[in-house]
């Protein structure tokens, strides 16, 4: 009988030698996916760069929440915030090191996985074939093991880690604030670890594709509502403090994360030069500031120019 449906195969049940004795039709084991002839195959590839720099991302996603809202409810003048930044990145870090080791193979830090061939491998349940058009072969699997169930693995480790260390670090240090604004960056994160899982539930697939050009152009807009919220005008005015220079640092550090997406660094020779345009928004912005102050654009406004 035929196997029916993109995602449906055979697995095989015995293997004595030249001798392979297949299952019917039906549902992958976890770590297989279907190939040309309709068998299920084992894993066993190593994941390409451009599949590091999707976990990549996926796993900076909670770190730059943790830092935005620890930022944000730790008051300008709180030292608190060093600290706080400094655990979170340790939480995830752990996190990342003990969701590689728990994961196929164990106890190492790299995977085996599953070439992504197209936006449906990340979609399987919704290519269930009908036979009958009564009854329906569930073939749902995870055709791009692991990168879709590592993410949730990962997640899980962030928020264990982070119930775990951060209540006793804010409880200790975080003097400076009141009782109620010490956990908001707690709390914060109770809200968007649901919100990111869920986000991969359903975009997995698309945030794959689509994930260097969302970098690009959230980098670049969170940069420039920066630098004007910080009336940055000139070079002078980045020097004038050291957390300007580190945002500005660490948003040159996602441009080229997200131009490095895009290229794939395929042909090496030809996609390195594409890191000099890694300064160019933040130049762009200092050499057209002036002539964009509201307050000049008003005065000429008023003159009559």
């Amino acid at each position: 009988m035929a196997c029916l449906g993109l995602y449906c195969g055979k697995t095989l049940l015995f293997k004595n030698g030249s001798t392979e004795i297949y299952g019917e039709c039906g549902v992958c084991p976890r770590g297989q996916r279907t190939n040309a002839q309709k068998y299920c195959q084992p894993c066993t590839e190593t994941p390409e760069l451009y599949d590091w720099l999707y976990l990549g991302f996926m796993a900076m996603l909670p770190l730059v929440l943790h830092w935005f809202f620890i930022e944000w409810y730790s008051g300008k003048k709180s030292s608190s915030a060093l600290f706080q930044h400094i655990t979170a990145l340790f939480e995830c870090s752990m996190a990342a090191i003990i969701t590689l080791l728990v994961s196929d193979p164990v106890g190492v830090l790299y995977i085996r996985s599953c070439r992504v061939l197209m936006l449906s491998d990340w979609y399987t349940m919704l290519y269930n074939p009908s036979p009958d058009y009564i009854t329906t072969v569930h073939c749902t699997h995870e055709a791009v093991y692991p990168l879709y169930t590592i993410v949730f693995i990962y997640y899980a480790f962030c928020l264990v880690l982070m119930m775990l260390l951060r209540p006793l670090l804010v409880k200790k240090i975080a003097c400076g604030l009141g009782k109620s604004d010490r956990f908001k960056s707690i709390y914060a994160a109770l809200y968007f670890f649901p919100i990111l899982t869920v986000l991969q539930a359903v975009g997995g697939g698309l945030l794959y594709y689509a994930f260097p050009y969302i970098i690009l152009v959230l980098s670049l807009v969170t940069l420039a509502v920066y630098m004007s919220a910080s009336e940055i005008e000139n070079c002078c005015d980045l020097l004038v403090r050291k957390k300007r220079l580190i945002v500005l640092f660490s948003h040159w550090l996602l441009h080229a994360y997200g131009i490095i997406s895009i290229s794939r660094v395929d042909k090496l020779e030809q996609d390195l030069p594409l890191l000099a345009l890694v300064p160019t928004p933040a130049l762009f912005y200092l050499f057209t500031a002036k002539f964009t102050e509201p307050s000049r654009i008003l005065s000429e406004g008023a003159n009559g120019h």
